[in-house]
């Protein structure tokens, strides 16, 4: 890699050209007060002019965020010059923004409060008229609430870049520009598929998850019977919350926090993977042995779900016709738990802490209601419950290792673990479909050929003389690939994951916000490695299970044996299964 020299306050750097002055500032130790550098690459173009610095050989001065370095540049940063002009820059944003801070869910990472400190801000610098304010709140999934939109533009950079969709964007000119789905719509009113990827890199809160947490208290209120389950990428992000770091597992303090919080009963949703695996393993069989529809592709993302109903109407009946796993683990609860418990289901109040947003209006489709009853009642994102942790003065560090509560649906199986990766459910189901194709164990346990996070992977492998093609793929943009090949008659798959959110549900749109400057003690790589880390926590818990695969998990045979009968039979269906319906703006 080429290299340039150049000077920052004066002191001599070799670093690599083709860098931008914020980047060679950050490696050469100096971090320019900015609100697009810890941000996975979403930029806004230098747009808000808060990295303003003064280099020679510019005219005036110059956002770092996009200027590239040169040899011999010089670079001032400290320069009276800089520093006014950064903070007038960030004034002015503040001129424009609802500052109810105290209310405002993004409270203690707001990257506009807190380079508001770093540049100096004064109060009401600047006073004067206010963009007209609209509140969408129509959704079950997120709040878009202009009076704190800096304009910044990321949400547009991340839909697209992740997605390939176009949801939102920049709408009128000048002072009237607000961001928004086209013509100003309510997001119910749009093609979104609620994944919350937006959420996770808006600056501010003028995007957020809609909170369910009123909902909980008013069940506990209620006297209900609560039950939460817990998704298995929780696990692996919670303790972020809590200033631990990145990827630290934290299961049994996660147990003990919810055990504090009052719920009657606390499972882990991993019971439900494994479920989820044998009925969509015997699924993927019976279409296999049966000439039905091939290639077949997993149903346990939300996002992808909406994504498809929405953009690929023609191929729905490639989907699985299981329910995701905490939707299962839901109609469970209200049947089979109920029965052995002597409790009413009406009276049972199913939580799930789940990493994703789409899981809030997941829960709201009438597909998934059995008996005019939900599932599933509320959803909770992880960092909702960080902030009920908190509500209640829990010292979450301080907390002892807790075990799930055991009775009817308390154990999993590593397989049941992994799904929160992508990869994971794919990873799962050939475990088991390896086993009921041999009669054997797959020797290794691990398929590390669909690991990774490359946007496409695929593998072929030999069981039992029968070739079998898988193909994993996060992401639309990456989705839409497979997809397309699907719908010219090209595809080749027998079976193929797809999971809505970039990395899988370690990266979903309710987990913990990655910034690097609310994690002081992270590595400077942490933006490159946090799924990564997170996704370590996953296969180590893996690997610490004594069983792992779905098909041994005793519970899982009990239920079964007791009251579903077999994997695919009619009662598993009426529970455990749905349909889709290709929605408007369907493109055929």
């Amino acid at each position: 890699m080429a290299k340039v020299n150049i000077k920052i306050e004066g002191i001599s750097y070799e670093v690599e050209a083709g860098l931008t002055i914020l980047e060679a500032a950050k490696a050469c130790g100096y971090e320019i007060p900015s609100l697009c550098a810890f941000n996975h690459g979403e930029c806004s173009n230098g747009s808000c002019r808060v990295c303003l610095v003064e280099a020679t050989g510019a005219r005036g001065l110059v956002a770092s965020c996009v200027y590239p370095v040169a040899e011999g540049m010089e670079i001032r940063i400290g320069s009276p010059a800089a520093v006014e002009a950064r903070r007038a820059s960030v004034e002015l944003l503040l001129s424009n923004h609802n500052i109810n801070c105290q209310q405002c869910d993004k409270n203690g990472q707001c990257e506009l409060l807190h380079v508001a400190h770093l540049v100096g801000a004064r109060e009401n610098r600047f006073v004067g008229a206010k963009t007209p304010v609209s509140i969408d709140e129509l959704t079950p999934s997120i709040v878009r609430d202009t009076s704190k939109c800096i304009l910044c533009g990321r949400c547009i950079a991340r839909c697209q870049n992740a997605h390939g969709l176009g949801i939102l964007g920049f709408e009128n000119r000048g002072f009237r520009t607000i961001v928004s789905p086209a013509e100003n719509r309510s997001m119910a009113n749009s093609p979104c598929i609620l994944c919350g990827q937006c959420v996770s890199v808006c600056p501010t809160g003028a995007l957020m998850e809609k909170s369910e947490i009123g909902k909980v208290d008013a069940a506990f209120k209620a006297g209900k019977h609560v039950v939460v389950q817990t998704a298995p990428a929780v696990r692996a992000a919670l303790g972020e919350e809590f200033g631990m770091p990145v990827g630290t597992p934290v299961t049994g303090k996660m147990v003990a926090a919810l055990r504090r919080l009052g719920f009657a009963k606390v499972y882990d949703t991993n019971f439900a993977a494994d479920l989820t695996i044998m009925e969509e393993g015997t699924e993927l069989l019976n279409r296999i042995k049966n000439n039905g529809v091939l290639p077949m592709i997993t149903s346990c993302s939300p996002g992808w779900i909406n994504y498809a109903e929405y953009n690929y109407g023609d191929l729905l009946d490639h989907l699985s016709s299981c329910k995701s796993p905490h939707q299962m683990q839901g109609a469970i609860l209200k049947s089979y738990y109920a029965e052995q418990k002597g409790i009413d289901p009406k009276d049972i109040f199913v939580v799930s802490i789940m990493p994703c947003t789409a899981k809030k209006d997941e829960k709201e489709r009438e597909q998934l209601k059995v008996n005019g009853l939900p599932d599933v009642d509320a959803v909770l994102t992880t960092r909702e419950l960080a902030r009920m942790i908190k509500r209640a003065g829990i010292m979450f560090t301080r907390l002892p290792d807790e075990e799930f509560d055991a009775d009817i649906m308390g154990d999993y199986t590593g397989a049941g673990v992994i799904f929160g990766v992508t990869g994971g459910v794919m990873e799962a189901a050939l475990r088991t479909v390896y086993f009921v194709l041999t009669g054997e164990e797959h020797g290794a346990i691990k398929f590390e050929a669909v690991r990774g996070f490359d946007g496409i992977r695929e593998a072929s492998l030999d069981i039992n003389g029968m070739t079998v093609n898988v193909a994993i793929a996060h992401g639309m943009k990456n989705a839409k690939v497979l997809l397309d090949e699907i719908r010219e008659g090209k595809s080749k798959y027998h079976f193929i994951e797809v999971m809505g959110c970039p990395g899988g549900c370690i990266a979903g749109g309710g987990q913990p916000i990655i910034r690097s400057c609310f994690l002081p003690n992270e590595d400077d790589d942490i933006l490159d490695t946090y799924k990564e880390k997170r996704a370590q926590a996953l296969y180590s818990e893996d690997e610490r299970q004594t069983l792992r695969q779905s098909h041994k998990n005793p519970q899982v045979k009990a239920l079964y044996d007791e009251f579903l009968g077999e994997p695919n039979s009619h009662k598993a269906h009426e529970l455990l299964h749905t349909t889709y319906k290709a929605r408007e703006g369907f493109n055929d």
